[in-house]
């Protein structure tokens, strides 16, 4: 598995928003492992390039597709736990910190009662719209970041992209994020309405959901939370690419103390894989804890006003919050700080297996397409 993928996919702990960042990465490896398979510097029209543009394009959807549907089950334990409105921790509840009875209070407990009510679909309630989501999403962050990084570089050669500085690297990533989630945002709300209900169904299907949302709120609900989503690319990345350096850096003086005193003469500090894992885990992981809470009340403006059974606690309803900051503020005084974070443990659980999927799945899919005659 190459260094450079690793490190990227956990780095960007696998959040669609920069799931074609590292798809690019892993073209770039790919042009590095085997040139002749990749299409020469020419001009774009040139049959091959619009072949290995189509063959990116297509395994990216597809190993999108792919890792969300297997990680499907921590996705919709984390958005059950971020519209709820009483505590999800059981020593909350110990200390009577709430105003209702609480349905999830624990990872494993919630894990439990979903497979006991809803059975094993339960897990993968809102898939349908989240593939519906990751597929435009990926195909126009993956085209938009490519027609950025070669317009910065000069190359529309994947391999020359990773030549360019943080900055143009951050800057084409938050633009072709923000892209994307224009683009596709409606399915990612639609997802989320499915996946927070459970047994018995508000919305049997997703067409019966997004009838309701245009009825009560118009085409703007169906943009319910865009801001938050929107706000939090620059931070997110921004953090990411500063204690991704900042990890690395340890990593490698704690290499050089080590291997200087067994062969003090020829020292090796490059990273190993695992070490690339470990750094981009921590990095992807130091960011989401600093912009989850963003991620809470982004959620929570996807349902608010919106039908939910009793048995599944309070709903959060219409105009619950003025704007972005007083979500914050009102979740803040009524829940408080762990509120801000509900969701966070399978939230970042989720990071390695989706990392992992996505890499064989682009893989495979990638090889195959690319020995089919066209």
């Amino acid at each position: 598995m190459s260094r450079l993928f690793v490190s990227r996919v956990i780095w960007s702990n696998i959040d669609e928003r920069w799931f074609g960042n590292f798809l690019i990465e892993i073209i770039a490896c790919r042009e590095r492992r085997n040139p002749r398979k990749m299409s020469p510097t020419t001009a774009v029209d040139d049959p091959s390039q619009i072949k290995r543009a189509l063959i990116d394009a297509s395994a990216g959807a597809i190993s999108g597709a792919v890792s969300r549907t297997v990680t499907s089950p921590l996705d919709v334990i984390k958005i059950r736990f971020q519209v709820q409105l009483e505590p999800t921790t059981s020593w909350s509840v110990v200390r009577g910190n709430l105003t209702g009875a609480s349905k999830y209070t624990g990872m494993v407990q919630a894990t439990k009662d979903i497979f006991r009510e809803e059975g094993f679909r339960g897990f993968w309630r809102g898939n349908v719209p989240a593939l519906l989501m990751v597929m435009p999403y990926t195909s126009i962050q993956f085209t938009v970041l490519h027609k950025l990084k070669s317009f910065a570089s000069g190359s529309t050669k994947t391999e020359d992209h990773i030549h360019l500085s943080p900055y143009l690297s951050f800057v084409s990533g938050a633009l072709a994020g923000c892209a994307a989630t224009l683009g596709s945002y409606p399915f990612d709300l639609l997802r989320t309405i499915l996946a927070s209900q459970g047994e018995p169904k508000v919305y049997p299907t997703m067409r019966s959901a997004f009838v309701d949302i245009m009825r009560s709120r118009g085409v703007k609900g169906l943009y319910n939370g865009l801001t938050p989503t929107l706000v939090e690319i620059v931070p997110y990345a921004g953090l990411q690419f500063g204690t991704y350096d900042m990890f690395k850096r340890w990593m490698m003086d704690w290499n050089r103390h080590v291997l200087s005193s067994k062969n003090p003469i020829n020292v090796d500090t490059n990273l190993s894989s695992f070490q690339l894992f470990v750094c981009g885990l921590a990095a992807g992981t130091s960011a989401k804890l600093v912009c989850h809470p963003l991620d809470v009340v982004k959620k929570r403006f996807q349902v608010e006003g919106l039908q939910r059974h009793p048995r599944y606690g309070a709903r959060v309803e219409r105009r619950a919050y003025r704007n972005m900051l007083d979500g914050l503020r009102q979740i803040m005084l009524s829940e408080g700080w762990h509120g801000l974070y509900k969701g966070i443990v399978p939230s970042t659980v989720k990071a390695a297996p989706a990392g992992a999927v996505t890499f064989v799945a682009y893989e495979f899919t990638s090889d195959w397409l690319e020995s089919i005659s066209w």
